[in-house]
């Protein structure tokens, strides 16, 4: 599986329908960054956004709550029409988040920042539809990859196979054309990319390009 998922964080909020109609040709896949002023030191978008953006589009919305009390959301989420939710493991309550959002029938991923111990969080992989290892410190686009976290991607994408798992891998976080491949030869499957994809002349071809670089690492 490769898959990019375009950040509507990099796209123009005026515009953001037409934002994610100019990059379903190549993908299916839309990352939804929601920050609140608290856990992230940045306030972005939240369901009602996501409402809005359903009504536009069958896409897979993959909201990414960057929040210090996610609990209290995810109902909202739910009934916004979001298709995953990913918290983050440093907000705690990991195991009854994942309960809370299968029974409102939405996938679970689980966040980590790069500073995350792989042996503290390793353990809650198996309950996990997506693991995502950020590949910078949340809060803003634009920042630049921290290559550390390739290796406990390594460890999870190991962890993974050898236990026969359908956890997802993710990674967000200064992914670009060089990054993507590194990424990629690491175990990531799922690339969000913001700037790489919106900030582009051709956003599409943007998508395209990110697909072709991450695949001409397998086999390598």
């Amino acid at each position: 599986m490769i898959e990019i998922a375009p950040s509507i964080l990099s796209a123009d909020f005026a515009y953001l329908g037409d934002a994610i109609s100019h990059v379903e040709s190549e993908t299916s896949w839309m990352h939804v960054d929601v920050m609140d002023g608290h856990f992230v030191p940045n306030l972005t978008i939240g369901a009602p956004v996501v409402a809005s953006l359903r009504k536009h589009t069958s896409s897979y919305l993959d909201c990414h709550l960057m929040i210090t009390d996610p609990w209290d959301y995810l109902k909202d989420f739910a009934k916004a029409g979001a298709d995953s939710v990913t918290f983050h493991y440093e907000v705690g309550r990991t195991l009854e988040l994942v309960e809370m959002a299968h029974q409102l029938r939405m996938k679970a991923g689980m966040a980590v920042n790069p500073d995350a111990e792989y042996d503290r969080y390793c353990e809650f992989i198996p309950h996990l539809d997506l693991l995502l290892i950020m590949s910078v410190f949340p809060g803003f686009g634009g920042q630049s990859f921290i290559a550390d976290v390739l290796g406990p991607l390594a460890k999870a994408r190991k962890f993974i196979d050898q236990n026969n798992l359908k956890t997802v891998i993710q990674i967000d976080g200064g992914i670009s054309l060089s990054t993507i491949k590194d990424a990629r030869r690491a175990g990531a499957e799922v690339f969000v990319a913001g700037s790489a994809v919106f900030g582009q002349e051709n956003p599409a071809e943007a998508v395209k390009a990110l697909r072709e670089a991450a695949k001409s690492c397998e086999g390598v």
